[in-house]
């Protein structure tokens, strides 16, 4: 145990303890060589495991904090220096005065969409550079986020989590990281990527907003890791643009959550209120052939009515005394009132590359506030509709039906929420089809 006063590794003088993490102690201490505040975080090994692992451990955190300390970001704690103390490896951090994300929803609850929004943004610019490094964070949570008294936030702890089992249950049985805040093929045993830290940043962001995980609390980790790894998302109670980007980042599919650079473009246009750019699937549209030159017709659930107009042919109904006949007098058709349509839809292809083309659908309030909505197409024989993103698909041969997902089934009129797919097809480039959206 390291005590107030206490010298690390020559140089690094203890001054006071400030923390205490998932898998370690914080102080506060000073660098007597470079003369300046640094954070030491001491590392602190699992109980119950042997020599052996407990090396084998410390060594894998000595590696993995070096890598770490490649990356240089103002939005991530800067890792200066790795050292062992005493048979237990220790960061050399930069200091931050600051307090947790994980703090900040205890002291309030819930925090505003804006807000954590804007944290968001920041903590994605983070991941995407250390992803262009090769860096996999392995353990974005909460507790990581830190929040400066400027305002500014940065993530902590790069490849600590690596270090110590790929925060998930080691062949121990010991848990590292943070269960409610893994991607499920994480905690279904997979390697962890770049696409789990988005989801893991989508998982911290939706305990920002609802004040809960996504998958809810448990006293039993394993019983929660059984949740994670199925996907069993608590269905948010909150709507909005926030909501939307919150849920391509939470999508089951590594392949169909957006990249952290992308995620941080999203999270940005909401904390600043502007429109939010459509998903994509930067796994299918590396090497896209042409954007197609169609684009779709808005067609709402109030479509206009074709009346027809019968005309009778030789119906004699009697003479005019010289034996001509006499046809029947026009009658003209009652008026007909349409309702008002109470949602409307605008389908626009927004990708095609041989073989597959992306779409996106729009959906709009309008005459009134929407509790659901559904929205319904043709297409044609061999179209495949899959990889949907904020909907709910159903595809019966050639009819398609899309209604909302549980956070965005809400519009007011004038709102606006958006779903996406990306359907497999034998024809060379797909024609937007006739929508229509009905609520009940």
């Amino acid at each position: 145990m390291t005590d107030e006063g206490e010298l690390i590794a020559g140089r690094y003088r203890v001054v006071s303890r400030i923390g205490r993490g998932s898998m370690g102690v914080v102080w506060q201490a000073r660098d007597e060589r470079l003369d300046r505040v640094v954070a030491v975080k001491e590392l602190v090994l699992a109980a119950g495991i042997d020599q052996a692992e407990a090396e084998q451990a410390v060594r894998r955190a000595v590696r993995e904090g070096k890598v770490a300390a490649r990356l240089r970001h103002p939005h991530a704690i800067t890792v200066h220096d790795v050292v062992e103390h005493a048979g237990k490896p220790c960061l050399i951090m930069e200091f931050l005065p600051s307090q947790s994300l994980a703090a900040l929803i205890a002291e309030r609850g819930t925090l505003s969409a804006e807000y954590v929004a804007d944290v968001g943004s920041q903590i994605a610019s983070a991941l995407a550079a250390a992803h262009a490094e090769g860096i996999v964070h392995r353990d974005v949570t909460p507790g990581n986020v830190l929040i400066g008294e400027d305002g500014t936030a940065k993530l902590a702890d790069f490849g600590i989590a690596r270090a110590f089992g790929d925060a998930t249950v080691t062949d121990g049985g010991v848990i590292a990281g943070t269960p409610a805040f893994l991607a499920p093929e994480v905690a279904g045993g997979a390697e962890a990527s770049f696409a789990s830290d988005v989801f893991s940043l989508g998982a911290t962001l939706y305990n920002a907003l609802e004040g809960a995980p996504p998958f809810g609390t448990s006293e039993n980790p394993y019983a929660l890791l059984q949740r994670v790894a199925g996907g069993e998302i608590v269905p948010p109670r909150q709507t909005g643009p926030l909501v939307d980007v919150l849920g391509r980042m939470l999508r089951r599919d590594p392949a169909e959550r957006p990249a952290a650079d992308e995620a941080r473009e999203l999270l940005s246009a909401v904390a600043q209120g502007k429109p939010v750019p459509p998903p994509h699937n930067p796994t299918l549209l590396l090497q896209p052939r042409r954007r197609p030159s169609r684009r779709a017709v808005v067609i709402g659930s109030g479509a206009v009515a074709l009346v027809a107009v019968g005309v009778l042919i030789g119906s004699l109904l009697g003479g005019d005394g010289d034996g001509n006949p006499v046809a029947a007098p026009e009658t003209t058709p009652p008026p007909t009132t349409t309702a008002p349509p109470a949602c409307e839809a605008t389908y626009e292809v927004t990708n095609s590359w041989p073989g597959a083309y992306q779409a996106q659908v729009t959906v709009r309030g309008e005459s009134k506030q929407v509790t659901g909505w559904t929205v319904s197409w043709r297409v044609p024989a061999g179209h495949k509709v899959g990889n949907l993103w904020n909907g709910t698909l159903q595809q019966n041969g050639t009819s398609v039906t899309v209604s909302n997902a549980a956070y965005n089934a809400v519009l007011s009129p004038g709102a606006t929420t958006t779903f996406g797919f990306i359907a497999s097809t034998p024809d060379d480039q797909a024609a937007p089809p006739e929508v229509t959206c009905q609520s009940p």
